[in-house]
């Protein structure tokens, strides 16, 4: 529980710093393409680190958590990690050769979600336990 909140503390506080940065300290100095980069990693990973959040919430409410949970948090983390990281340095940089990665960190957020409703679906018959809490 406390990897998934310590890294939506790091997405969140990288999504705002890098965001503000592209919005006040590179508006002039890198061309409009490149500052939207920066701005889509950074609205990425702020939606993702609140996913995060509610991945950490999620786990401690679990006696054990399940496989789905797991893999929804590290589709999550190492998937914003790709996404928004490779926009980061590409917006930053104007290093166009990361522009592969991106693709491989959206299809694991993607596979991240899934995971997630995987667990939401696995629910269904557990009323009386855990899902009577949430």
């Amino acid at each position: 529980m406390r990897l998934w909140i310590c890294a939506a503390a790091v997405n969140g506080f990288l999504a705002v710093a890098l965001g503000a940065l592209a919005a006040h300290g590179l508006r002039g100095a890198v061309g409009p393409e490149r500052l939207a980069w920066i701005e889509t990693g950074s609205d990425y990973g702020l939606a993702h680190g609140l996913a995060l959040i509610g991945v950490a919430l999620l786990w401690a409410r679990a006696p054990a958590p399940p496989r789905s949970l797991r893999l929804a948090g590290w589709g999550f983390l190492v998937g914003t990690l790709l996404f928004s990281g490779a926009l980061y340095v590409m917006g930053m940089t104007g290093w166009r050769a990361l522009g592969m990665v991106v693709p491989v960190g959206g299809i694991l957020l993607l596979g991240g979600w899934a995971a997630l409703f995987a667990y939401g679906w696995g629910l269904r018959g557990r009323s009386g336990a855990m899902g009577a809490r949430l």
